[in-house]
């Protein structure tokens, strides 16, 4: 339909144009949607076989729809693009606050504009991203805020009663006639609150100070809702939700893969950090491997989840960790180290709740332990399980040549226990580290007879990932220092932490 050339009713009639409700013009334009092989929710990944088919089926029958999940879950952006389901615009009668439909109005001021214009009622087209509103849950939304209130400054500027329809505010609710309305953390809402969204669901009767009107709303409602709130700060109330058709539950990415695509997909990185820091696929898993070993860890609680923003964030640290050694030393780009991991902490720790137990471990050494799991979890995914190979050489009869050959790491560990130790300078340049690591014997070797055809710069960071995955193994000890990282044989460092610890000259919690 040619809006630009319809601005009165007259004109709307002659068009032709039919009114449809909300939820089925949502669902005729899903049902092209799907013909057409379109994907209504473009960039939401994981959800391709559980939550979009759910959601879908909700709209063809049209139904409101509960969103229920942990935080970080794509619940609010699943809503917000249903957007794209409304038809691009439509038309109300001009100056209406609740987008009366001019062939089927609600209020009083729309009826009385046609009864006084008749074809000639002005006529204002809607485009869809008008159509969309949102409120989230807090403590503080009143009836009011969401429903209406009678405005007593309107009354007196119109010089009418309080008994006039005209004095009367409406809230957002009303105002989200026909489109789109979504309620943020519903159990937040305070019960009797909720009671006041019965009728709008069910029968479209709504009351505002006396005033019972009968104004059956077309709205789409959705709702969010995190399961943790159920037993923490309030509940949904049970007739509301008999209400509420639908009930979709949400969820974490179930694969790596998946939570990569999603992290690579919503970071934020600037121009400049793409072109001056590469990133490789080992380190993007790492990253990623950090929310899986939190979602179930022991010291964090389960209940209130691992939002996907962990791993947003934590990535963009891990970037920004390079560009500032980048910046420190000159150098036009860099590459970003397994020691650049420790700048990812600070987003793990703002990112988790902790038990009981965790609270006493305290958020920064869990956060070190979530990293130094990541490591242990993707280390065999690149190199020999060295639990194997303890095992087979706990077990094993064989000659000592025979045992050499079964351990790969034999020349590596053999290093350390002579006696020698490596540092690594967390701002270290790119160069000074890998002379460094071309320090200890037998680490290039193991590497280039499993990646033969990586480059320096990828050989020198698998050889580094050698170091920690080994520390993470128990075969060799890592010890972070402020500004470095020391590498060295596992029984030496366990002698030097038992004299310490005697003399009380330094804490066990700075050792790995």
């Amino acid at each position: 339909m040619n809006q630009d050339k319809i601005f009165t009713l007259g004109q709307l009639i002659k068009s032709g144009y039919k009114t449809k409700s909300v939820k089925e013009e949502i669902r005729e334009n899903l049902i092209v949607s799907m013909q057409q092989k379109e994907n209504p929710f473009e960039g939401i990944l994981g959800y391709e076989d559980t939550v979009i088919p759910d959601t879908e089926r909700a709209i063809l029958s049209r139904h409101n729809i509960l969103f229920l999940g942990l935080r970080g879950q794509a619940k609010t952006r699943m809503a917000r693009q249903m957007i794209d389901l409304l038809d691009e615009y439509i038309p109300i009668i001009a100056g209406s606050e609740v987008n009366d439909d001019p062939l089927q109005p609600l209020s009083k001021y729309a009826k009385d504009k046609i009864a006084e214009f008749g074809d000639e009622t002005p006529i204002h087209w809607v485009h869809r991203k008008e159509r969309y509103g949102e409120k989230l849950a807090t403590p503080d939304v009143s009836v009011a805020d969401l429903i209406g209130d009678i405005d007593p400054i309107k009354a007196a500027n119109l010089k009418l009663s309080f008994s006039d329809e005209e004095v009367i505010h409406y809230g957002i609710i009303p105002r989200s006639n026909r489109g789109i309305f979504v309620i943020n953390e519903l159990p937040d809402l305070q019960a009797r609150i909720q009671v006041a969204l019965f009728n709008i669901l069910q029968e479209g009767d709504i009351q505002i100070r006396g005033f019972k009107l009968r104004m059956p709303l077309d709205i789409l409602f959705v709702f969010t809702a995190n399961p943790e709130d159920y037993t923490n700060r309030g509940s949904i109330v049970t007739p509301l939700k008999d209400r509420i058709e639908s009930q979709i539950l949400t969820h974490y990415p179930k694969d790596l893969e998946t939570s990569l695509a999603i992290t690579v997909q919503e970071s934020n990185l600037l121009p400049i950090q793409k072109e001056k820091v590469g990133v490789s696929d080992l380190i993007k898993r790492l990253v990623e491997q950090v929310a899986f070993e939190a979602r179930n860890n022991e010291y964090v609680d389960k209940k209130s989840g691992v939002s996907a923003r962990l791993t947003i964030a934590a990535f963009e640290n891990a970037v920004s960790s390079a560009e500032r050694r980048a910046i420190i030393h000159h150098q036009n780009n860099t590459q970003v180290w397994i020691s650049d991991l420790q700048g990812i902490i600070p987003a793990i720790t703002g990112k988790i709740e902790l038990v009981y137990e965790g609270e006493q471990e305290g958020p920064y050494q869990v956060a070190v332990q979530l990293l130094d799991k990541s490591i242990r979890t993707q280390f065999i995914q690149y190199f020999p399980n060295p639990d194997q190979v303890k095992k087979k050489r706990a077990t094993g009869k064989k000659s000592i040549d025979e045992k050499e050959s079964e351990n790969p790491y034999k020349s590596i560990i053999r290093w350390f226990d002579g006696g020698k130790h490596l540092d690594l300078l967390l701002d270290m340049k790119d160069a000074d580290k890998i002379v460094a690591l071309y320090q200890v014997d037998g680490l290039y070797g193991f590497v280039k007879k499993l990646y033969p055809h990586t480059n320096e710069n990828e050989t020198a960071l698998l050889m580094e990932f050698v170091l920690h995955g080994l520390s993470s193994f128990s075969m060799i000890s890592k010890k972070t220092l402020e500004g470095r990282i020391e590498f060295k044989d596992l029984m030496g460092s366990m002698l030097n932490l038992g004299q310490m610890n005697l003399s009380g000259d330094e804490d066990e919690n700075d050792y790995q």
